[in-house]
């Protein structure tokens, strides 16, 4: 017989009982500094460009900086899409440009058991990230409104498809209606999660953060 660990077990209690996962680790924000005006706020779905440092909780360690190691530029990356650590896509949310933030994140939502690098397994770690600017991006609310054409708040086959049409025109390509219809298809294929034959804009907007 396997004995499965206390902890498994208690874990798989609770979701049983309460038909509900066990809460996530919280990330830990401190605004280091606020500019005084602030247009608007990071939301999913918008490009980020970043600036950070990255540090061990444990004893300090930096283990990378933006402005010193690599091309020493600052970072672009689309929030919410986990294309950077989940805990960036929690702790980045309602960012003003120009906002820097010390965000302290479990392992779980960070580098893990594993760790990587020059980062321990199972490490809590700390970054200190200034927002540069702050754009709408793939999966932005505003972008959704450009692509619906009749405002009715879900995407169509033909909708998709004229706006694929429109970027192969913009980017001096000639329309091909078979291969805008197959890209139509393989997007709706991966899209269209509850297959009623539109991209509503949960799905186009949030679909991809894994919350």
């Amino acid at each position: 017989m396997i004995l499965l660990p206390v902890c498994s077990i208690l874990s798989s209690l609770f979701v049983f009982v309460t038909g509900r996962k066990l809460p996530e680790p919280e990330v830990k924000i401190e605004v280091l500094h606020k500019p005084l005006m602030c247009y608007r706020k990071s939301k999913y779905g918008d490009m980020l460009l970043v600036h950070y440092k990255g540090f061990l909780e444990s004893n300090g360690t930096m283990f990378h900086s933006s402005r010193e190691h690599g091309d020493k530029n600052p970072v672009w990356f689309t929030l919410g899409l986990r294309e950077v650590l989940k805990g960036w896509d929690k702790g980045l949310q309602n960012m003003c440009t120009g906002e820097r933030r010390k965000v302290t994140i479990p392992p779980s939502l960070a580098y893990g058991k594993e760790g990587k690098g020059k980062i321990p397994p199972s490490s809590t770690v700390i970054f200190d990230i200034e927002l540069m600017d702050l754009k709408n991006g793939p999966r932005s609310h505003e972008f959704f409104q450009e692509m619906d054409l009749n405002d009715d708040w879900k995407l169509s086959k033909e909708e998709v498809k004229e706006y694929l049409k429109k970027e192969f025109e913009k980017h001096g390509y000639p329309p091909n209606d078979t291969h805008h219809e197959a890209m139509v298809e393989d997007i709706f294929k991966n899209e269209d999660e509850d297959k009623d034959g539109f991209i509503s804009t949960r799905e186009f907007v949030f679909q991809h953060d894994e919350l």
